[in-house]
């Protein structure tokens, strides 16, 4: 089970940013690697409120992991995403390690730099160089960007694609701009995509100087208005006007879904904004969590009336309908 960053930095979700910042001045203070030589467990302690304060100083990450829990963000997240943008640099200036972060960090030379020392951090799962998901990474790359960093910018765009395509999957052929021009990519979008969901293309952002590794492409899913389908999370909803006679008396009905025409029975006597689910057709969630498809019928007033049925509605009308 994932930690819960709230409780790491010893605060009550809805905390705010200046007590979020406030908590983690005060836990990196105490446990920070340069105040406690050789003390595993204080440098364990030091990676778990850093990992914390990287999501909850982020209001995207914050809302991404308020909304899908400490697991659910994880599967969206990697260690790489958590820590990229977070700036350390002014905090451990306020703490009294002086504004540059890398020789406080990584020794004299700053990282990579020659003479110099620097730690390396390793989560669970990975090592250092373990790469992007593999659960590894050094303090190189979370300073990224504090000064001179390691890499290019990343860059975030929206990508609209239509419910068939979060369906099915698509490839999609994306035009972005970079501060080298326009470039072309093709961009798969998995088969079940759910809308929100962040796609991540390594090394297609923006270009680095001379060797340096470019930086990340993020898409984020936005779903197109769909002309007969509105969207509830991972369930459809379809909604069909019928003569009031087939509503009353029972009728079939051809129902278009993702996966083609299915003939759904209307009961007799349907009221209503009655939900008629058809199980499983509706989007895949993640986890493997099927949404399914609700018909909701509704009865056909007609504006005008042929003079015999007017007949025909007087005579219901006689008889209590």
């Amino acid at each position: 089970m994932a930690k819960d960053y709230y409780q790491t930095l010893g605060l009550k979700k809805g905390a705010s940013a200046a007590e979020i910042k406030k908590a983690y001045r005060k836990l990196a203070m105490k446990h920070h690697p340069d105040r406690n030589k050789d003390d595993k467990k204080a440098e364990d302690r030091f990676k778990e409120i850093s990992e914390a304060y990287a999501v909850l100083s982020d209001d995207e990450k914050r809302k991404q992991y308020d909304s899908f829990g400490a697991d659910g963000f994880r599967q969206r997240y990697s260690q790489e995403d958590i820590f990229r943008g977070v700036n350390f640099e002014d905090i451990f200036g306020e703490m009294g390690f002086g504004t540059d972060v890398f020789s406080t960090i990584f020794g004299a030379g700053g990282p990579g730099g020659r003479g110099g020392r620097y730690r390396t951090y390793t989560y669970p799962g990975g090592g250092p160089g373990a790469g992007p998901g593999a659960g590894g990474f050094d303090m190189r790359d979370i300073f990224a960007g504090a000064g001179g960093g390691v890499k290019g910018g990343d860059l975030s765009f929206e990508l609209e694609i239509s419910i068939e395509e979060a369906y099915h999957g698509a490839r999609k052929t994306v035009r972005y701009p970079t501060s080298g021009g326009m470039k072309e990519i093709t961009v798969k979008v998995p088969k079940g995509v759910t809308e929100g969901k962040k796609l991540r293309l390594a090394g297609k952002g923006e270009p680095a100087a001379g060797r340096r590794p470019a930086g990340n492409l993020y898409f984020t899913i936005k779903f197109q208005d769909h002309p007969i389908y509105e969207c509830q999370g991972e369930d459809l909803i379809l909604r069909r006007e019928l003569p009031f006679t087939q509503v009353a008396l029972g009728t079939t009905l051809e129902v278009p879904t993702l996966e083609g025409v299915k003939k759904v029975k209307i009961p007799p006597g349907t009221q209503p904004q009655t939900r008629i689910r058809l199980p499983g057709h509706g989007l895949r969630g993640s986890g493997g969590k099927e949404g399914h498809m609700y018909l909701i019928v509704y009865p056909r007033v007609p504006r005008s009336l042929s003079a015999k049925q007017k007949q025909l509605l007087k005579e219901l009308g006689e008889e209590g309908l």
